[in-house]
């Protein structure tokens, strides 16, 4: 049991030295952010180490934390977290707002409470699912009328993930997550999932839940892009303040991602005939994530007209307002269909995700556009 005490040292010693530099520095409005999220790594750290420590005779370890049955000696080095994913990502945000670049939290007789977050981009009032109470994982807690999703409330010790409270069926669904916490660790993810992925199975243990398996997609902080336990890069990284779109088109089964309302690419095609959910995990203490908007429509002409007309006008805010049409008929549009006609589809870098067994295309309107224009000519 050597080997796990001295891997905490090294942790330990690694963030001791981390927080001994800060202080050296001019003290900012964020330090008592950055020391609280240090000293949850170290809780991490010690968690890991406690764990090998009791299991060290009878078991192996993989590359992220899980049981082996393997003979061979743990690989400690690939377990220890990277000092850098302790710092939370910055510069992300949707909005120029200060509280999401300063810290999060502040002190009071009670403990560390959290401060009001932001509200920028919250526009929408009704939404078509929010977050399922009953099947998340236990490490996990609602707030916002089951809108938001606090995980890890004290610290954390492994996966914490949920799924929303409707199955996507047939037709459009798109729904908006935003980071309402600082985003760091081993990962936090937005994806979807079927109803065979085991929320709280890796609940003692530190990975990239969604992505695991063939039954869930799941898009990572890092920027990359998870499915059937592989993973490619396939987008910039986000962080607290940021704003992840999913649009689930299950007529021509693809599965496209937003970055603060633009379009990052198309991950995964071909998922006609399935049933989803929208799930999101973390591994971060005391972070959090909210819906800020859960839509669902049918595809019908006036949905496949609209989305047509949001291409071709493209840098507009919102396209109802330079169509001259009737106030009454914008209003229904706008009620019915505003989502998709605020949505960004300008271009986008290609992506390699093709490469990570997603079927992925390499942008927002290349290959998806050709789906679409083929099944239209057929119908």
């Amino acid at each position: 049991m050597e080997p796990a005490r001295t891997m905490a040292d090294l942790i330990r010693t690694s963030t001791d030295a981390y927080l001994s530099g800060n202080s050296m520095a001019r003290r900012t409005r964020s330090s008592r952010a950055w020391h609280l999220v240090l000293s949850g790594v170290r809780r991490e750290a010690d968690t890991r180490a406690l764990t090998l420590a009791s299991g060290a005779r009878g078991w192996g370890y993989d590359s992220d934390g899980q049981h082996s049955d393997s003979d061979s000696e743990p690989e400690f080095s690939s377990l220890s977290p990277s000092i850098p994913s302790a710092i939370p990502v910055t510069g992300e945000s949707y909005c120029n707002c200060e509280n999401q670049s300063e810290a999060p939290y502040c002190s009071s007789l009670h403990g560390l409470h959290r401060v009001k977050d932001c509200q920028c981009g919250e526009e929408d009032e009704y939404f078509d699912w929010v977050w399922d109470d009953l099947n998340k994982s236990t490490a996990t807690q609602l707030t916002c009328d089951n809108r938001k999703v606090n995980f890890h409330m004290e610290y954390s010790c492994g996966t914490a993930a949920i799924r929303g409270n409707k199955e996507l069926a047939e037709g459009q669904h798109f729904w908006e997550i935003k980071m309402t916490s600082p985003v760091y660790g081993t990962d936090m993810m937005v994806g979807i999932g079927t109803s065979d992925v085991n929320l709280d199975k890796y609940r003692h243990t530190f990975c990239s839940l969604l992505g695991k398996d063939e039954d869930s997609w799941g898009l990572s902080y890092t920027g990359l892009l998870h499915h059937k336990g592989d993973k490619t890069n396939f987008s910039s990284r986000f962080g607290q303040g940021s704003i992840i779109g999913v649009h689930l088109d299950t007529w021509h089964g693809t599965l496209t991602f937003f970055k603060n309302r633009k379009c990052i690419g198309v991950a995964a095609t071909k998922l006609q005939n399935k049933k989803f959910y929208p799930m999101v995990c973390s591994t971060a203490a005391k972070s959090s994530m909210k819906v800020i908007r859960s839509c669902a429509s049918c595809t019908s002409l006036q949905y496949l007209c609209c989305y047509r007309l949001r291409q071709l006008l493209p840098n507009y805010v919102d396209t109802l307002e330079v169509l001259p049409l009737p106030p009454g008929l914008k209003q229904v549009l706008h009620n019915k269909l505003g989502w998709v006609l605020s949505m960004n589809y300008g271009t986008s870098k290609p992506s390699s995700a093709s490469s990570s067994g997603s079927d992925s295309d390499s942008s927002c309107g290349s290959d998806a556009e050709a789906c679409r224009r083929k099944r239209c000519r057929r119908t």
